[in-house]
């Protein structure tokens, strides 16, 4: 008979206040270093950094790499590589350009901006990406040729094929559509992000609940129910800031202008407008949580981990780890078509160097985010942390002046770092190294 009585639920007794809340000591240490980048470069540029659009910013710009970065963190956990990710994102790019301009206009008769070419375009630049990386999944998964081959020849072969698809030319401008999915022409607005804001408030305290009563079901131990209060009401902070600052962010007047004109209206005396959450995060937010979900709820998941963790016990206990390479792969290729959306409509235009050395960029962030290159360890939430402190870096040192190669040398410099302060972590709390 199962033990219903309180002792079976009873939470343990915690050390101290974070170790009631049970977060992970590395997301602390990277939220500390975010902070501390933070504030070092507000200080630096006179208040500049922290300022809405500065964040505005940083966060569209962001959005490519930590997409797909959080596919890097399953190709990684499985102790493989991807090194083609930013030439794949270029084929994609060119694909989806092409189609905007070339195919849909002149081969089927539907014009630039029709509301057919956007959704289209975007679907035959996902299935390119999809069938490219299945296709290196294949080579690695059932031709055994390692993967750091495979995508080293993908660097060269697809950055060619974009090439080669465009001429060498750049393609724009792209649809009005497309364009929505770039940052800052295409926004949900003050008053719909305070909608997300709400939504995502009530889904979190939601997923907290869920988490709790499911662990008291399986008389696992529990957070005491002032941990929960406190961690849902982080959480909630977290979010009612992060919208608040994005709607501070002020449409500048002649744009606003423009905006009501196009409406057949006028702007009236004095309204002013905040651009709120920028689509290209709204979708990283949903992409975060989707992968979180596979990472954590699936039988996918659990088989990557596995896999990752110990590819000879995984193989005997019959996952098809061939087959699961060629998922990996082809989740990561389809991300990088998702990524190509958001890099190219944030330009407007598909340019030859579009993702140049984004494969550098992508498996940073998913290693300074946590995930062990010896595979089986990685979260979804470290990697979006790790791609917004890259960029925070780069960010701050191109207002203060600093040169592309030295901001070069200090994203290096902080990646062997961060690599090594993980070993060092490792070691000291037994976790595998």
């Amino acid at each position: 008979m199962t033990d219903t009585s309180p002792a079976a639920s009873a939470p343990a007794k915690p050390r101290n206040f974070f170790a009631a809340l049970e977060i992970d000591n590395r997301l602390l240490g990277m939220i500390g270093a975010f902070v501390v980048i933070c504030l070092v470069f507000n200080f630096l540029t006179d208040g500049r950094f922290m300022t809405p659009r500065n964040i505005f910013n940083l966060t569209i710009q962001t959005a490519s790499v930590a997409i797909m970065a959080t596919g890097m963190v399953f190709v990684i956990v499985t102790r493989h590589i991807d090194l083609s990710v930013g030439s794949l994102l270029a084929t994609c790019s060119a694909v989806m350009a092409m189609m905007q301009t070339l195919v849909m206009p002149d081969w089927l008769g539907l014009g630039l901006n029709h509301p057919a070419t956007m959704p289209v375009a975007i679907l035959v630049g996902m299935a390119a990406g999809l069938a490219i990386g299945a296709f290196h999944g294949w080579l690695i998964g059932y031709l055994t040729i390692p993967a750091f081959i495979v995508t080293l020849g993908g660097y060269l072969v697809w950055r060619n094929v974009a090439w080669h698809l465009t001429k060498g030319q750049t393609i724009g401008p792209l649809d009005e559509n497309f364009q929505l999915f770039g940052g800052i022409n295409g926004t949900l607005g003050e008053t719909w992000s305070w909608v997300f804001a709400a939504i995502a408030i009530a889904g979190s305290l939601y997923a907290l609940w869920q988490s709790r009563r499911t662990k008291v079901m399986h008389e696992f131990p529990v957070k005491p129910v002032w941990a929960e209060v406190v961690l849902g009401g982080v959480i909630a902070a977290v979010i009612v800031g992060f919208v608040y600052v994005l709607n501070s962010y002020e449409i500048p007047a002649a744009r606003l202008r423009r905006i009501y004109e196009a409406r057949g209206e006028v702007l009236p005396e004095g309204v002013t407008q905040g651009y709120g959450i920028p689509i290209s995060v709204l979708l990283l937010i949903l992409i975060a949580i989707v992968m979180t979900v596979v990472a954590r709820r699936t039988r996918l998941g659990r088989y990557i981990f596995a896999t990752g963790g110990n590819p000879e016990a995984a193989m005997l206990a019959g996952i098809n780890t061939r087959l699961l390479t060629v998922k990996v792969f082809a989740i990561m290729g389809l991300l990088c078509a998702i990524s190509a959306v958001v890099a190219s409509s944030r330009q407007t235009f598909h340019s030859n160097d579009i993702g140049t050395l984004d494969e550098l960029r992508v498996i940073a962030a998913a290693v300074i985010g946590g995930t062990a290159l010896s595979g089986g360890m990685g979260t979804i939430y470290g990697a979006i942390l790790g791609a917004l402190i890259m960029q925070s870096l780069q960010s701050g040192m191109a207002m203060v002046g600093v040169d592309a190669p030295y901001q070069n040398i200090v994203v290096g410099i902080v990646l062997v770092l961060a690599v090594f302060i993980d070993i060092v972590y490792r070691r000291r709390t037994g976790d595998k190294i």
